[in-house]
């Protein structure tokens, strides 16, 4: 099993760990990850690990076997030995686009109050799908909503529940096409906002800013029509 570092501070840009195995194809498995792994939508993480005598760019993260994740290496990039103590950089600007991008898409679900059939985050840039059979009929009021949120600098939190209590309470799922992990016996919820102030609680396992006016300007991109019911809605992220 691998510590989620990305989970319990986001923002932390090294760290150490040891390397506790080596995967088959090329993958170093550390006791703890600064590195997210790609899932939910949001790609994994890239960066670089140092030892005394060597470093790996890391070329994205996966989930391995289990509760581990590998970090995948460059092309023929040296690999340090089992029980080897490293330290992380991770591509914090790389990944910071993408934590703006993701709560940025929790905003979009709430002034798009409709089932979400499918999503993705890039830097700097993403999309959901949403079970709307007709396109909306004034975009330029969805993006003066969304940035009014914005503005509001709302704070993101977590919380935990079982699973068996996400199973009596449904609605808290937006997502059609996407389960929540679910199987550890409790699953992460993100929070948008606080008691009276609240505008969002839905299940997550990405990354997330601390206060939604870090996200900055968002604007609305195209909105597709993808299959009888589908429309996909684009957005950007400023800065």
């Amino acid at each position: 099993m691998t510590a989620t570092l990305y989970r319990s501070d986001p923002y932390l840009r090294e760290a150490p760990g040891i390397v506790t195995g080596l995967t088959p194809d090329g993958g170093v498995v550390l006791s703890a990850s600064l590195f997210y792994p790609q899932g939910g939508g949001q790609p994994g993480d890239t960066g670089r690990l140092v030892w005394l005598d060597g470093e790996m760019e890391v070329t994205d993260t996966r989930k391995g076997d289990g509760e581990a994740i590998v970090l995948l290496p460059a092309e023929a990039a040296p690999r340090p030995d089992v029980g080897t103590p490293v330290t992380q950089v991770l591509d914090w600007e790389r990944r910071y686009r993408y934590m703006r991008v993701h709560t940025a898409l929790h905003l979009l679900s709430v002034v798009i109050p409709l089932p979400v059939t499918g999503g993705a985050i890039g830097a700097g840039k993403g999309r959901l799908d949403f079970d709307m059979p007709d396109a909306p009929e004034d975009k330029a009021a969805l993006e003066a909503a969304l940035n009014d949120l914005v503005a509001r600098d709302l704070p993101v939190t977590e919380d935990w529940i079982t699973d068996e209590e996400l199973q009596a309470n449904p609605g808290l799922v937006k997502t059609m096409s996407v389960t929540p992990p679910m199987g550890t016996g409790r699953v992460r919820l993100i929070r948008i906002g606080e008691e009276e102030t609240q505008v969002d609680l839905q299940p997550c396992g990405g990354t997330h800013v601390r206060r939604i006016g870090e996200i900055g300007t968002v604007t609305l991109g195209k909105i597709e029509k993808k299959g009888k019911q589908n429309r996909r809605v684009s957005l950007l992220v400023g800065g």
